[in-house]
């Protein structure tokens, strides 16, 4: 009986990895070179308009994030609030009841003063996000996939929800996503604990059909903006 059910696991991690690593990679690479093409009009259009609306550069400077295994990586990102702006929250006294509120709310905030005027638009629309495409390229990054979370986030929400802990270690065994379950299923509005609980139920149900079917809803959750923030 305890052969059968080893067995059976193993098929299953056998079956997962090899879809993680053929055919859901293939798919990243040739739909990311696709999107990249399509959206390019759009980024040099959002690169321009970046510059012209405030100073700094045109990638947000955001720290590492959290990838597979624990690997720490670069994402990148269209930039959306003032310079330095993650340091800012973290650092300025003058912030640190924001900040407070930022990490009593899962780390987000419906009112940030560090967006700037377009960053407002582009963040209710996702746009930002166009350029972790290279990320997908790079493979530290997925087309469907579990939050790619900052490394002090996931610190503090296993303390704030400590049951998460076991859910975060299976949400770490893939690589993250652009999109994802909670993405299309009320985004930002749900909690950390709501939240990595998807990401770990994604992560046990993956397959061609469910990533399909993210990918297809997707475009309606970018245009409404439904629970960005």
């Amino acid at each position: 009986m305890l052969e059968s059910v080893r067995g059976s696991r193993f098929m299953n991690i056998f079956r997962y990895d090899l879809y993680d690593n053929t055919l859901k990679r293939f798919i990243d690479i040739v739909g990311s070179l696709v999107l990249l093409v399509l959206f390019s009009p759009i980024c040099l259009i959002l690169a321009f308009a970046i510059k012209m609306d405030s100073e700094g550069p045109v990638f947000a400077d955001t720290p590492e994030r959290v990838g597979r295994h624990g690997k720490l990586f670069k994402m990148y990102k269209f930039r959306s609030m003032v310079v330095n702006a993650h340091q800012m929250l973290r650092k300025d006294p003058k912030m640190r009841l924001l900040y407070e509120q930022y990490k009593k709310n899962s780390y987000k905030l419906k009112e940030d003063p560090r967006v700037t005027s377009l960053g407002k638009m582009i963040r209710k629309h996702s746009l930002d996000e166009i350029p972790q495409l290279l990320n997908v390229l790079c493979g530290d990054m997925s087309l469907v996939g579990p939050r790619a979370y900052y490394p002090d986030e996931l610190v503090n929400q296993q303390k704030k929800y400590p049951k998460t802990r076991d859910l975060v270690k299976k949400v770490l065994s893939i690589r993250p996503g652009i999109t994802g379950y909670w993405q299309v299923s009320g985004r930002s509005e749900v909690n950390f604990d709501k939240r990595i609980a998807m990401d770990a139920d994604y992560v046990n149900h993956r397959s061609l059909w469910y990533d399909v079917k993210i990918l297809l809803k997707t475009p309606f959750a970018m245009i409404t903006g439904k629970g960005a923030v």
